[in-house]
């Protein structure tokens, strides 16, 4: 190069230079060269599995490695960070002008690749050329797969349970759970047990122990389980799969399965005993063991003076006495005690048995004096009642066991009859066709040296219905009374007594009213402003009495109608006011200036119309039917060139004045347009038209209602029963619970319908 040395070397020299100046750029980029020594991608993904054999090879989808620009390049590879096991080596294979990357796994190395240790592994790789000064890097990103290389294992291996010997099928006992760190297929196992088992079965995959058969604690108490887990994936090196064992131990336990039964013998002791027994009890447990075994026998009720206890025979026999702690007060319970037992054992879980009834009889029982409980009973009951209804029932103390109860004859002992054996009283026959207030009853016993008086009142029944003093009401009222105003009063009576007679009223209608009623005095009154022109002129509407009778009310409908009257209440609206216009100086006598127009809307009465100011000259003139404003004298003689006129109008209807409207006029001298008059519009036909219609639908509304009133809302007929319908039903004592025995049939003539339904009369004792 010496003949590029100089002040102004030749152009091959400065080509020379450019080219070393480029090769020295490039040299220093990463991944490229001069000429485009790089890899040709920046990052590679390759794979190779867990456990491989030495010298073998990732895989990769695409090629890895150098495009050679210059086939007399010699490249090598070299891992030089991310490998810092040193696992991999880095191999060149050269294929025409390309020199492939390729990586393989090391030999002579004691440890092997382990996914469950490291799954990726991302090298850096660099590649030069030997003998020149060229380099390039690129990343390659190994993933390890797995193998199935892991065994599932059991944690823990050792579980126990105890199970009661009762336990139902299918019941969940225990759950053994193994894991394995193997993915995926390869990391999937299920259960077994290592021997065959008849009583228990295993979820192969959730490891649910359950009951599949009977236990009995007589024959096993406790099974000794082995459970194993199998790898569902294929196996490495030929093992078979098999986990470590897990063992289960299922303890039975006996169960409290019966609860303890009492049988009781009483005793009527004699006096002369010094510690008496009243009754002795035996206690029995079918179950064997602790569960079988008593704990205690209790008296949980009927003893509320604490004078009894129950004393063991024996320490091994369940057998108690019935004896007293403390001196026993027979007078306060001539007819004995009845006390309520109950035993307990001791298993578990403790059962108790069912309650046992002892009835102690009084030992002095004979010489306690027989006597009705009661000397006077008081009851009462409707007049409705019919036959077969309780009324009352008598009792002697002490009874006797050949107890007989007898009514003694009379004018009231008709009406009703009573058991001989357990002194129940009933109506022998309907009582409300006999106008009775009080039947009184002596009842006796057989031999007739006891008496007791039973006093019957009878209760009024609800068998009226409220009557209106009048079959219809008609009221007229003015528009525009105060709110408030009372209207009508209507008036019903009921026959029955107390609150049976009460009466309340109401309005029974289908729109809404402008009146109310009071509801216990029945006056009718307005609610709001009543107003003719708007409103309805004729109200038709239903009034209700209401008694309070009980268990059902009974009502009655009256008729009630209300007439509007109408008031003049409105003064004369003009249609058009503010007026003003123009009329030539010439304009005729009598000629037609304007006119003007008023509404009153109280029945469209007549409307006069009269000019209050503005007409002092007297050059006008304003018929006062039509309202037509003509010129009275003429205005050529008056002097009157250019003038103005105010007129002030009014119109009335003989007793209200409408609000006075103007009407200005200019005079002029020339020609005047015929059309010079203008007004401002109040739009009052348009609200009168609009107001006559809301009165229209009104009324065309109520008239709607009105052709219903009768057919709708009065209640005319009642329901009837069917003249086959039973008086009496004889129902047996062992029917079961929520048995049907009667049907019944229900009429009503006003609409002719059939209405059927139900009655279910259940047996609830």
């Amino acid at each position: 190069m010496g003949y590029c040395v100089g002040t102004r070397p030749p152009p091959s020299c400065l080509i020379l230079l450019l080219l070393k100046l480029l090769a020295t750029v490039s040299q220093g980029l990463p991944g490229t060269g001069p000429l485009g020594f790089h890899f040709t991608h920046s990052v590679y993904n390759a794979t190779v599995y867990e456990n491989s054999a030495a010298r073998t090879y990732v895989h990769s989808q695409g090629r890895m490695g150098i495009t050679l620009i210059d086939l007399s390049w010699d490249v090598k590879y070299r891992i030089v960070s991310g490998d810092e096991e040193g696992f991999f080596k880095a191999e060149e294979v050269i294929i025409a002008d390309f020199c492939f990357l390729r990586i393989r796994t090391k030999g002579g190395n004691s440890a092997i690749l382990n996914r469950e240790i490291q799954d990726n592994y991302l090298l850096i790789v660099k590649g030069s050329v030997r003998g020149e000064d060229l380099e390039a890097w690129t990343k390659v990103n190994i993933q390890v797969l797995d193998m199935n290389d892991l065994r599932p294992l059991f944690s823990p291996t050792t579980y126990s349970v105890t199970i009661a010997e009762s336990t139902p099928l299918r019941t969940s006992v225990a759950q053994v759970t193994a894991t394995d760190a193997d993915i995926g297929s390869n990391g999937e196992f299920y259960y077994y047990f290592k021997n065959k088992v008849d009583l228990f079965s295993v979820h192969p995959t959730s490891g649910v122990i359950s009951l599949s058969g009977r236990l009995n604690y007589d024959e096993k108490n406790r099974y000794d389980l082995e459970i194993l887990a199998v790898d569902r994936g294929m196996k490495l090196y030929g093992n078979n799969g098999v986990s470590s064992t897990a063992k289960l131990y299922v303890h039975i336990e006996r169960i409290n399965e019966h609860a303890p039964t009492i049988h009781v013998v009483t005793h009527v002791p004699s006096s002369l005993d010094r510690e008496p027994t009243y009754a002795v009890v035996t206690v029995d447990d079918l179950d064997e063991g602790a569960n079988g075994e008593i704990e205690s026998v209790s008296i949980v009720a009927g003893d509320p003076l604490d004078q009894f206890f129950l004393a063991k025979e024996g320490k091994w026999m369940n057998e108690y006495k019935i004896k007293e702690r403390k001196k026993v007060d027979w007078e306060s319970f001539p007819y004995g005690y009845n006390l309520t037992l109950q035993a307990k054992d001791k298993g578990s879980p403790q059962k108790f048995s069912a309650v046992r009834i002892v009835h102690i009889a009084n030992p002095q029982r004979d010489s306690v004096p027989v006597r009705f409980e009661k000397e006077m009973y008081d009851v009462s009951i409707s007049e409705f009642s019919p036959p077969g209804v309780v009324v009352a029932i008598v009792k002697l103390s002490p009874e006797p066991l050949d107890v007989e109860y007898k009514l003694s004859p009379g004018e009231d002992a008709q009406y009703f009859k009573i058991n001989p054996r357990s002194g129940l009283i009933v109506t022998a026959q309907p009582l409300n066709t006999v106008k009775k207030e009080v039947y009184k009853l002596d009842v006796t016993n057989k031999e007739g040296d006891l008496k007791a008086q039973v006093t019957i009142g009878i209760e009024d029944a609800n068998d009226h219905t409220p009557e209106f003093q009048q079959p219809l009401y008609d009221a007229f009222v003015n528009e525009s009374v105060p709110v408030g105003t009372s209207v009508l009063m209507v008036s019903a009576s009921d026959k029955d007594k107390g609150e049976n007679g009460y009466i309340t009223y109401s309005i029974a209608s289908l729109n809404l009213l402008p009146f109310a009623i009071n509801q216990f005095t029945g006056v009718i009154s307005t609610t709001e402003e009543l107003d003719f022109e708007s409103s309805p002129e004729t109200y038709r509407f239903i009034v209700r009495a209401s008694d309070w009778g009980s268990p059902y009310r009974h009502e009655s409908e009256v008729n009630v109608t209300i007439r509007i009257g109408n008031v003049n209440d409105n003064s004369p609206l003009f249609e058009k006011v503010a007026c003003q216009g123009v009329i030539s100086y010439d304009f005729p006598v009598g000629g037609h200036i304007t006119a003007v127009s008023a509404i009153d809307i109280d029945e469209l009465e007549l409307v006069k119309y009269k000019i209050i100011s503005g007409n002092e000259l007297g050059f006008f003139y304003l018929n006062p039917d039509s309202g037509v404003l003509q010129l009275k004298k003429s205005l050529m003689n008056s002097g009157i060139k250019n003038g103005n006129f105010a007129l002030r109008i009014t119109a009335t209807d003989g007793e209200n004045f409408a609000d006075p409207m103007s009407v200005n006029i200019s005079v002029l001298h020339g020609k005047v347009s015929s059309k010079s008059f203008s007004c401002r519009e109040t739009r009052v036909a348009q609200k009168l038209a609009e107001k006559l219609l809301i009165k229209a639908k009104a009324n065309g509304k109520l008239n709607l209602e009105d052709g219903f009133l009768d057919f709708y809302s009065v209640n005319r007929q009642g329901p009837h029963f069917d003249k086959s319908f039973p008086s009496d039903v004889a129902v047996k004592e062992n029917l079961p619970y929520n048995y049907v025995f009667l049907s019944v049939i229900e009429k009503n003539t006003l609409w002719d319908w059939v209405l059927k339904f139900f009655m279910n009369f259940r047996i609830s004792m």
